[in-house]
């Protein structure tokens, strides 16, 4: 998809791939497949096991809708501040969802409570989609290659946020091996360390961002060897408002993610000037934020722009 973006008083048009055409509506449903299949392969997924993992959410929509069409139960561990439209969606597809709470350990709990069933249920599939190489892959030998082939190999740059890493070190190392120019570049929101880490060497973490299921405040092993040239910061006000120019202008409904990875791209542009192909995701849909990005409560609660036509 093709996007003219504006960026105090400049303009660019940057490359975006539709990943929120996937089959239950995110970028995660290519790790999630190639990381299933990769398990039957090798055995560590056997008839009738039950996948357990640790999501802020797609990856467990994924893992559960997959995993459901292969004869699999899921169970789910996810912060219980994540939308209610995710955790909805992820009980539709058959999952057992387990939330936790910021007392429990959020995030960090919900990734010890995955393991400790998975090492007490007799036949269990654990994915690890922080620290599993099959992440990467996914991504090393599809996405970046679609990127190089759809672009007849004239991508100049590459920006992607971070939630797992395996998205943009797949992609990153995909289009380097083909073109070691291509810049490869880091979106982060604020609130989280990776924009501190890759300028600094320090992981420090300042503000806050509503966007979900992006924004690490560890390096984490599917990070380890990617190659990240340029790192930018978001605000959400610099992300929302693109956010609600593609609905009003393209009938295109996204979340909070694309936001900033499309002002990533914007900032990437700028950087290397005009006639660039820079390119990035629309990574999931915009309805699993509706209580969230399309609340005009919510969002003044935050201080953040609220689009004219919810605005009545």
């Amino acid at each position: 998809l093709e996007i003219d973006v504006e960026l105090s008083g400049r303009k660019r048009t940057v490359w975006a791939k539709a990943e929120n055409l996937n089959l239950t509506g995110s970028i995660k449903d290519r790790m999630a497949y190639h990381v299933l299949r990769s398990a039957y392969d090798r055995g560590l997924l056997r008839p009738g096991a039950t996948i357990i993992e640790a999501t802020s959410g797609n990856t467990g929509i994924s893992f559960a809708a997959l995993g459901r069409a292969l004869g699999h139960p899921g169970v789910i561990f996810m912060p219980d501040w994540m939308s209610k439209e995710r955790q909805n969606l992820l009980r539709s597809f058959g999952a057992e969802l387990r939330l936790v709470s910021h007392a429990d350990g959020g995030f960090v709990g919900s990734i010890r409570m995955a393991e400790e069933l998975a090492s007490e249920l007799p036949n269990a599939f654990l994915p690890r989609q922080f620290s599993n190489d099959d992440n990467v892959a996914a991504h090393e030998t599809t996405t970046g290659p679609e990127i190089w082939q759809q672009t007849d190999g004239k991508v100049d740059g590459f920006v992607a946020a971070v939630g797992s890493g395996g998205t943009l070190a797949g992609v990153g190392m995909a289009l380097k091996a083909r073109n070691p120019k291509i810049r490869i570049g880091l979106a982060d929101p604020f609130g989280a360390a990776l924009y501190s880490f890759y300028t600094t060497g320090v992981l420090k973490a300042e503000g806050s961002s509503i966007t979900e299921g992006i924004g690490q405040g560890r390096i984490t092993a599917n990070l380890d060897g990617a190659p990240i040239d340029d790192q930018f910061q978001i605000h959400d006000k610099e992300a929302l408002p693109i956010v609600f120019d593609l609905i009003r202008d393209e009938g295109i409904c996204v979340g909070g993610s694309t936001g900033i990875n499309i002002a990533g791209a914007m900032r990437l542009a700028y950087k290397l000037g005009p006639g660039k192909t820079i390119v990035t995701f629309l990574t999931d849909s915009g309805a699993r934020y509706q209580s969230k990005l399309f609340n005009p409560a919510f969002l003044r609660s935050k201080d953040l722009p609220v689009p004219s036509w919810l605005d009545k």
